[in-house]
């Protein structure tokens, strides 16, 4: 199975007075504000890193929401959260982590089982495949 997706932006003026706006093929995303001061700032709008975040944490609760269903659980709730971190990089920036935090309730399962599903759903999960920086995962669970 082969799927695509896509996405655009479209950046108005140049540097730190521009403007831009980014949307999703889906339309989840229409048109939504970004720029230096959204991404730097307090400005109202989202920033690539956010983006990245909330796709990381997506990927990630679904792979793990997988894993425990192959494992024969049938019910519970995975959340999870990421902070995407950039920085100063010489003239530039890079991003240089991605931290997972993701918490779940599953009936029946145990907190070795769940740390094992959570680590492979982190090996498996096509956006930390894509990620070429340090990702970390922090577990918390109840029964």
């Amino acid at each position: 199975m082969k799927t695509t997706n896509t996405g655009s932006a479209k950046y108005e003026g140049l540097g730190k007075g521009g403007k831009g706006h980014v949307s999703t093929g889906s339309g989840a995303l229409s048109d939504q504000p970004y720029g230096f001061q959204t991404r730097f700032e307090d400005e109202a709008g989202t920033n690539p890193e956010e983006l990245i975040a909330a796709a990381h944490a997506s990927c990630f609760t679904m792979a793990l929401s997988f894993q425990l269903a192959e494992a024969g659980h049938e019910d519970g709730t995975v959340e999870t959260d990421c902070t995407v971190t950039l920085e100063k990089d010489g003239d530039g920036f890079t991003i240089t982590k991605s931290a997972l935090s993701s918490k779940a309730h599953v009936p029946g399962l145990d907190v070795a089982k769940f740390e094992e599903l959570a680590a492979a759903a982190k090996e498996g999960c096509p956006i930390s495949k894509l990620l070429d920086t340090q990702i970390t995962l922090e577990t918390s669970f109840t029964s």
